[in-house]
């Protein structure tokens, strides 16, 4: 970020104007100097930057003043639900140990290429292990598919919701039945029952499309993002993994999926969180574990928590290998 930053301030010396468009309020008053605001497809604002905070920017991107970024998350983390002992794929990742406890937002942070979203995929199935156990509420578990991690409750958002979360072309009602097919069929598929499953659910997390027979591929990001986690909490998951939760969303929508995250720990689910965005893993997450190179480098709780802190430990297995 800091080289592609240092390139367009030496654009803008040679008399090139650059156009950046962003999601991240600090990249804005980094390298800006006049700001325009899209929200809804309209033009809501356009001036510069002097006299502007990130929370008039957040407000004018909302159309609402935004009193918190992250929401409050009283729930307390219980007992160990998921447990990773020594669990490792040759040349990926090595020794892994971590533990989830009930009702609880886990953040594992790391520079991409670090082997995070690697782990849990061999933890959802969707990738083989070659040593260590995964351990579900006590009991060890052998995950060798996808099907054997959600029969089980553990399901996974994945980073890249368009190409592995949605089938762009069929409908929302379609997205969120379709891992969930075993529900609605007696010889053909009951529609009534499926219908009903899928209004529910663009209720409960306030999924804004025109109608549920909406391709998914014309909704907005967040909308997306709803449905990808709509199609699991109809399975009743006990682990959620989501891998990059806020990736490409806008900050209002950011906030919506915050706020379902809490509500979804506070009803008992454990959640883990893979993220590059060290200020989301902070502002959610009660212990943040670390993955640098394949390894699990570290884990911070409470005060320790920190952007300093978190980068020391995500440099720190690529330093162990120069050396």
């Amino acid at each position: 970020a800091a080289v592609l930053f240092e390139q367009i301030r030496k654009l803008k010396e040679k008399g090139i104007a650059v156009i950046y468009i962003t999601h991240k309020m600090d990249e804005i008053f980094q390298i800006g100097d006049t700001v325009s605001v899209l929200r809804d497809g309209e033009l809501v604002h356009t001036g510069g930057l002097a006299g502007l905070t990130k929370d008039k920017v957040i407000s004018l991107m909302v159309g609402r003043d935004m009193e918190e970024i992250y929401p409050e998350n009283p729930t307390k983390p219980g007992e160990p639900v998921l447990e990773l002992k020594g669990l490792t794929r040759a040349g990926v990742f090595q020794n892994i140990h971590l533990t989830l406890r009930r009702g609880e937002i886990l953040g594992i942070a790391g520079l991409i290429g670090a082997g995070r979203t690697e782990i849990f995929r061999a933890v959802f199935g969707l990738d083989k292990y070659d040593s260590g156990e995964i351990c579900l509420e006590g009991e060890t578990v052998q995950i060798r598919s996808v099907y054997d991690a959600v029969r089980r409750g553990i399901m996974m958002i994945p980073e890249d919701r368009k190409g592995e979360g949605l089938v762009l072309c069929r409908s929302v009602a379609e997205n969120i039945s379709l891992p969930n097919l075993d529900k609605y069929k007696a010889g053909v598929i009951n529609d009534r029952l499926e219908h009903k499953n899928a209004d529910a659910m663009i209720k409960k997390l306030s999924i804004k499309t025109p109608s549920e027979g909406t391709p998914a591929g014309a909704l907005s990001g967040g909308n997306q993002q709803k449905i990808v986690i709509s199609k699991w909490l109809l399975h009743s998951p006990k682990v959620l993994i989501m891998d990059e939760p806020t990736r490409g969303i806008d900050v209002g929508a950011k906030y919506e999926i915050y706020k379902i995250m809490c509500e979804l720990v506070q009803s008992g689910m454990s959640v883990i969180m893979i993220s590059s965005e060290m200020p989301e893993l902070l502002g959610m997450c009660s212990r943040i574990a670390v993955i640098s190179n394949g390894k699990k480098t570290g884990e911070l709780e409470g005060a320790e928590m920190t952007q300093e802190k978190i980068m020391a430990l995500a440099v720190k297995g690529f330093e162990n290998e120069q050396e």
